[in-house]
């Protein structure tokens, strides 16, 4: 009887492991597609791009007033927490942006913990580029929200950095081809601009260089936004 009933058992088991297997499979397909389509290149770059076309207006006042004001002591240090994290905040979760955003005074409340992050954001990358700079490249990919996380959701610098790195794991090298993309046309188009001698073309340059900087915060919003969802 313990010899059938072995028997018996051996001749499920098979069957039974080989569903498993295909549904572990099928998990393990079902994450990967998930995880492609969270962050896909082509998508992320159109509504970055689309991000910024519809907020062009806001967040180059905003930039022309951080150039305007980054003189002024204390007050530069909210409209740079302004500028390069509460618009990206607000911009991944398609808020309206005030044509003064950055001088609201609640940026300026996070001064400390922006500081600090900042500081080991850099110790951090300057040690990775120490050996032979992929390692810091690497670093400043997985860091790169750090400081939008401590506005965000009001971290202390070291849990920013640890959840910037698990929110970037698996897409680093994803956000580095975007930002790639994004240099490559933009050094294209100024390349020939450079080559035109007159002053058109330096003004055309100029418009170039803005219209980067803006797109460059609808990137990165758009990638937040992503990175961010469940």
């Amino acid at each position: 009887m313990s010899d059938e009933n072995s028997g018996g058992n051996t001749n499920e088991n098979p069957a039974e492991t080989t569903n498993e297997t295909t549904e572990v499979n099928a998990n393990l397909s079902g994450n990967a597609n998930a995880s492609v389509q969270k962050l896909e290149i082509v998508e992320t770059l159109r509504d970055g791009f689309d991000i910024t076309i519809k907020n062009i207006g806001p967040v180059l006042v905003n930039l022309l007033l951080w150039v305007l004001t980054i003189w002024i002591p204390y007050l530069n240090v909210g409209t740079t927490i302004g500028l390069f994290s509460g618009i990206v905040i607000k911009l991944s979760r398609e808020e309206t942006i005030s044509f003064t955003e950055i001088f609201d005074p609640k940026y300026r409340k996070y001064m400390g913990e922006y500081f600090l992050t900042a500081g080991l954001l850099f110790i951090g990358v300057f040690i990775g580029f120490l050996f032979f700079i992929i390692p810091g490249a690497i670093i400043s990919i997985a860091w790169s929200f750090a400081l939008v996380l401590v506005i965000d959701k009001e971290l202390n610098p070291t849990e920013a950095l640890s959840m910037s790195n698990k929110i970037t794991y698996g897409y680093k090298g994803r956000i580095f081809l975007i930002e790639l993309i994004i240099s490559v046309i933009f050094s294209v188009i100024s390349t020939i601009l450079d080559k035109i001698d007159n002053g058109f073309a330096v003004f055309l340059l100029i418009i170039l260089v803005i219209f980067q900087l803006i797109l460059s915060v609808g990137i990165q919003a758009s990638i937040y936004k992503r990175l961010t969802r469940e």
